[in-house]
């Protein structure tokens, strides 16, 4: 089911906190969109940077949640949570770290890479090819201890 699709039923069943996660997922969006035909390019937001977005949005959720674990704001976390769990549904399945250390492993092989040097050409390489189902910063911290060592 769309974004879209999901919003028009959200609003149907009166489900208000799901509506307004998914307008903000829409806004978003369209946000991107417009930044992209005024720039240079003038192209329409593409998939890739879709994914990004989403990745980003549940990227500042679990900020959120840190903040508001410091301050004991639990009604707060649930909400920041719902909305990760609503956002994630748009996503590819996530890979879990073992699944990414072998992708991590795998590029290093391939492109020969041996050192820290060229973790921003692996992690290019990850977000070129595993964009929406791979967590950065994660494969970020796996990708240092590999070309660590």
């Amino acid at each position: 089911m769309s974004i879209e699709e999901s919003y028009k039923e959200a609003i149907k069943s009166k489900k208000l906190e799901k509506a307004n996660t998914l307008r903000l997922i829409k806004s978003a969006i369209k946000d991107k969109d417009i930044e992209n035909r005024t720039s240079e390019s003038s192209k329409q937001i593409n998939d890739h940077q879709i994914l990004a977005l989403l990745q980003n949005l549940i990227k500042q959720r679990k900020d959120s949640i840190e903040s508001f674990k410091i301050a004991s704001r639990n009604d707060l976390i649930v909400k920041e949570e719902l909305e990760i769990d609503l956002i994630k549904q748009f996503l590819p399945k996530q890979l879990n770290e073992k699944e990414t250390e072998e992708i991590i492993k795998e590029i290093i092989k391939k492109q020969s890479f041996s050192s820290l040097k060229d973790m921003s050409a692996l992690m290019n390489n990850l977000k070129s090819e595993y964009a929406g189902s791979v967590d950065i910063a994660t494969a970020g911290k796996i990708a240092k201890l590999i070309l660590n060592n």
